[in-house]
């Protein structure tokens, strides 16, 4: 119903071309990026205090193609149930089926909307990756980063790679925590009728336009969504807002130990964040990209809250169970996560 290679084939040809360097350059760039990341394994953990085994998720260094590739495979594995389960919902009518899912989310849609994306991610942790989840570090968009911002490369990529190695040493020192998240992702899409999800998406679209663009919002899911089905979209975001703040955390609290411009680097980086242009902000509106911002500023301010009032160790209780992590509401009011979890 989704053709996954059509979509890698469609992003890797959308997604812009990657910054010149000589394959010397590239060579460097790559172990540079694989010595960070491994480096930073011992400094986030020093940290945190979370003790995730070393070697435990692959690092993979990969061009823009590469990242497309990595992405339609995690989609497919999250997806690919769930359509199946929808098609056994509906026996004998594979027919509609397939046109309200295969006409409308094509391969072809997929693969532009990574080759939009393709370009713009430093680094990622695939957590559904088996067995243990990948480290993705995407060489040409840090190389394109670092150059435009103008700041020292080798701080920089350490700085990424800090970044993304904490979201790796979260999901490997609490284990029951991708699948927490694998089990919200699938109750959302398992509600979700296709024709619901799909029919009316220009309508959708149409809408979202015509807000004003400083009303929050999350995108076309938050259109798109039942009452129940924002419910759970909510643990979801709570859990990110959580996990994204705790990474910029991390990286800003080892920095300034190991990484002489990291001030610098994080002005730079801040500001970049807000200027995108007319159209990219349209864009990254639809796509709920502007939600992702928000859960680094939110989650990084809960985050700082707890660790001043409680410390580090009384921070962690946090990664104890599903329970002990906090509610949407909790993100923006520590207070109430601390008093329900430490009394």
């Amino acid at each position: 119903m989704i053709d996954w290679e059509f979509a890698v084939r469609v992003g890797s040809r959308t997604v812009p071309a990657s910054p010149n360097v000589t394959a010397a350059e590239a060579a460097a760039v790559v172990a540079e990026l694989r010595e960070g990341a491994r480096r930073s394994t011992a400094l986030v953990r020093d940290f945190t205090g979370l003790q995730a085994p070393d070697d435990s998720a692959p690092v993979l260094v990969v061009d823009r193609p590469g990242w497309i590739r990595a992405n339609t495979e995690s989609f497919a594995s999250l997806m690919d149930p769930v359509v199946a389960k929808l098609a056994a919902k509906h026996p004998g009518s594979s027919g509609g089926l397939t046109h309200a899912i295969g006409s409308r989310v094509t391969g072809a849609e997929v693969g532009a909307l990574l080759g939009f994306l393709g370009n713009k991610v430093l680094g990622q942790f695939d957590p559904f990756h088996e067995p243990s989840g990948r480290l993705l570090l995407v060489a040409p968009n840090i190389v394109h980063i670092e150059r435009e911002l103008e700041v020292d490369p080798t701080d920089f990529r350490l700085w990424v790679c800090l970044h993304e190695e904490t979201h790796r040493v979260q999901f490997t020192a609490v284990p029951w925590l991708r699948d927490h998240i694998r089990s919200l992702v699938t109750q959302v899409t398992e509600s979700v009728e296709p024709q619901v999800m799909f029919g009316d998406l220009l309508e959708k679209v149409t809408e979202l336009v015509k807000r004003d663009r400083d009303e929050p919002g999350a995108g076309l899911m938050d259109l798109m969504s039942s009452p129940a089905q924002r419910e759970i979209i909510d643990q979801i975001t709570a859990v990110m807002s959580l996990l994204e703040g705790h990474a910029d955390v991390v990286m800003d609290g080892v920095g300034p130990s190991v990484i002489p411009s990291v001030v610098e680097i994080r002005k730079k980086f801040t500001q970049r964040r807000g200027g995108a242009g007319a159209l990219d902000r349209l864009i990254r509106r639809l796509l709920g990209l502007d939600a992702k911002m928000a859960q680094y500023r939110n989650g990084a301010v809960f985050v700082r809250k707890v660790v001043d009032e409680i410390g580090m160790e009384g921070f962690n209780a946090i990664w104890g169970s599903p329970q002990t992590l906090p509610s949407k509401t909790e993100i923006h009011d520590p207070q109430a996560w601390i008093s329900r979890v430490h009394g």
